[in-house]
């Protein structure tokens, strides 16, 4: 019996969608979804018959596990318990999105120990899992309302071109698919990057969607200075890091991103693409850097997300930081060690400006020890 083929574009409520997909879930079936890289077949993994059904349909060699899929970065954590620092940055900048990530489980601490000896042997027979939050809202909708993570793989027969249209899945997986999610070609056509991460060292095991240099640059340490419009404090505090930065690492700032870190800044009223104060250039010009080209950014969510570390001017920008975002609000400090507020010097005079610059100079070299020590230690441990 062919499976039961649904149209995502055409459908009245995709909220039926979503319970429709749920329910063959549940009920032991195999589904096939789109992503943004190639379609995909799911199984419970709450389910050991299902699973199996999945591996049989597969037909792939023993030893190649299924990757579990997962509702969001935040549960890697369930299933990894031991994420190092590297491992939990990844997973912050790349979920959801087409990267798998390869980390360390263990069964006795983590959620892979609740799966059924069957199931860890498809998807965690090394001692190692394979985590993936597509990027699609309707698979993302399932992963919320389902009990439990999804076994998950490509919906083709093992060593065949990956299915990237309905039509694809159907001709490959015909009727041992029960219910096929069509919502027209996959974005990408290429599939996820597969990435091990043990401790700080990183391994690309599959080149897909996102190349290598990419991959490299999301590993970086991350330092965002907050202010409110972003043409003043914190551009010279980005700056005046940048510097102090180099200087603890021994390169000249514009090698920083090839050394691991990266600073920016932002405001959280800030108007996109607002030039610095001609105060604020006239005195990094004093201090040997550039504010010429800065450009004003908000603070979005996806910076706080990245962010390894967010420096706040005030106490009240921390304040609304971590009103705005909890998960950020443990990464959140304030720039001066000694909790004073960096007052705003913009419309005072230069006098205002140079005080203000002295004293973000100050908070700047209390952090910049600390990060060089991480990103030199993260270096060590690489090699």
């Amino acid at each position: 019996m062919p499976p039961l083929r649904i149209d995502v574009h055409q459908a009245d409520d995709l909220r039926d969608v979503v319970h429709r997909a749920v329910q063959a879930l549940v009920e032991g079936k195999l589904v096939a979804f789109p992503t943004e890289t190639v379609y995909g077949v799911a199984a419970s993994a709450c389910n050991p018959e299902a699973v199996e059904r999945l591996k049989a349909t597969k037909d792939r060699a023993p030893g190649l596990p299924f990757a579990l899929a997962i509702k969001s970065a935040a549960e890697a954590r369930d299933y990894a318990p031991d994420m190092s620092p590297l491992a939990w940055r990844m997973a912050r900048r790349c979920f959801p999105g087409p990267v798998t990530l390869v980390l360390d489980c263990d069964h006795a601490r983590g959620l892979t120990g609740r799966l059924a000896d069957s199931v860890k042997n498809a998807v965690c027979p090394t001692g190692t899992v394979g985590l993936r939050v597509p990027a699609n809202q309707v698979l993302l909708d399932v992963l919320c309302m389902i009990n439990g993570p999804l076994a998950f793989t490509s919906a083709n027969r093992a060593g065949k071109a990956e299915a990237v249209t309905a039509d694809e899945v159907i001709e490959y997986l015909g009727d041992n698919v029960d219910l096929v999610l069509d919502d027209g070609a996959a974005r990408y056509g290429r599939p996820s990057s597969v990435v091990r991460v043990a401790g700080s060292k990183l391994e690309i095991l599959r080149e897909g969607v996102v190349g290598t240099s990419t991959l490299e640059r999301l590993t970086r340490y991350m330092v965002v200075m907050v202010c409110t419009g972003n043409t003043c404090r914190s551009p010279m505090a980005e700056a005046l890091m940048r510097k102090a930065l180099a200087a603890e690492l021994r390169v000249p700032a514009d090698d920083l991103d090839e050394r691991g870190v990266v600073v920016l800044s932002a405001g959280l009223a800030a108007a996109p693409g607002s030039p610095p104060s001609a105060e604020a250039v006239s005195l990094m010009r004093e201090h040997g850097m550039a504010l010429d080209d800065h450009r004003a950014q908000p603070l979005t969510d996806q910076l706080l997300g990245h962010a390894d570390l967010i420096l706040a001017m005030t106490r009240s920008h921390q304040y609304a930081i971590s009103q705005a975002s909890p998960d950020a609000a443990g990464k959140t400090e304030l720039l001066m060690p000694a909790g004073e507020d960096v007052a705003d010097p913009i419309g005072g005079p230069i006098e205002v400006y140079r005080a203000c610059a002295n004293q973000i100079s100050d908070g700047v070299a209390h952090h910049a020890k600390r990060i060089a020590g991480l990103v030199q230690r993260d270096e060590e441990s690489k090699g």
